[in-house]
């Protein structure tokens, strides 16, 4: 299982290399985070297939990071908690957690299922990896290398602007608002961000569009939002 990636997120140190331990022992992958923040901040710039998350951690928690995380991955996540009241596990596994684990757990249980989530996430086709490439008439995003090109033609991108294209290009037709992309994008509160988002869209348009102002693939829906045409 050396081809798999596991992001383990959990504000002690001692656990995460613990778990770290037990991963490496069968052939995966490993990559740490110490809370929510560190976590999604990775998932843009790592490939990762499952995520081993606690609930308790400062700056942004386990129950919110998944909550963000559903809204753009399908990655199985597996929830670590201290507690073991039956809400802890209803509300992570009704936000989208695929299971759940109580503190203190066996080794053998987790690795036990790490790899049933894995062999479930390659098996139904949900693998990202397998859509990582998305073309659009012409324009082109890898999400594995994390680069744009228009007709075959490279199209160099700040990571911000990356990201912006990236969702759109993920959701084609959909329209989404400027608070939409903003919290996604940035990963922080929307606060009278309108000019800061179009100010970025105009470049994006500027490097992907033969005349921006009447753009092919990026186009804004007035009063609405930003979408990226099918």
């Amino acid at each position: 299982m050396s081809e798999f990636t596991v992001l383990v997120v959990d504000d002690e140190k001692e656990i995460r290399d613990a778990i770290e331990i037990y991963l490496k022992n069968e052939k995966m992958n490993v990559l740490q985070a110490s809370d929510g923040i560190e976590a999604i901040e990775l998932l843009n710039e790592e490939v990762v297939h499952l995520i081993i998350l606690d609930i308790m951690m400062p700056r942004l928690d386990g129950i919110a990071a998944t909550f963000r995380i559903r809204e753009q991955k399908n990655i199985p996540i597996i929830m670590l908690s201290a507690k073991s009241e039956d809400t802890d596990k209803i509300l992570g596994l009704q936000i989208g957690a695929d299971d759940y684990l109580t503190k203190p757990f066996n080794p053998v249980e987790l690795i036990a299922r790490v790899k049933s989530q894995l062999r479930r996430y390659m098996t139904l086709g949900t693998y990202e990896g397998k859509n990582s490439i998305i073309n659009l008439s012409g324009l082109t995003l890898d999400k594995d290398a994390r680069e744009v090109a228009i007709h075959g033609e490279a199209v160099k991108l700040t990571p911000i602007e990356y990201r912006i294209v990236e969702l759109l290009m993920s959701y084609p037709g959909r329209v989404f608002s400027i608070h939409d992309i903003y919290e996604r994008v940035w990963q922080e509160p929307c606060y009278n961000a309108e000019n800061t988002v179009a100010v970025h869209i105009r470049k994006i348009r500027e490097k992907i569009e033969i005349d921006p102002k009447n753009p092919r693939y990026l186009k804004v829906v007035w009063g609405v939002g930003y979408k990226m045409e099918k």
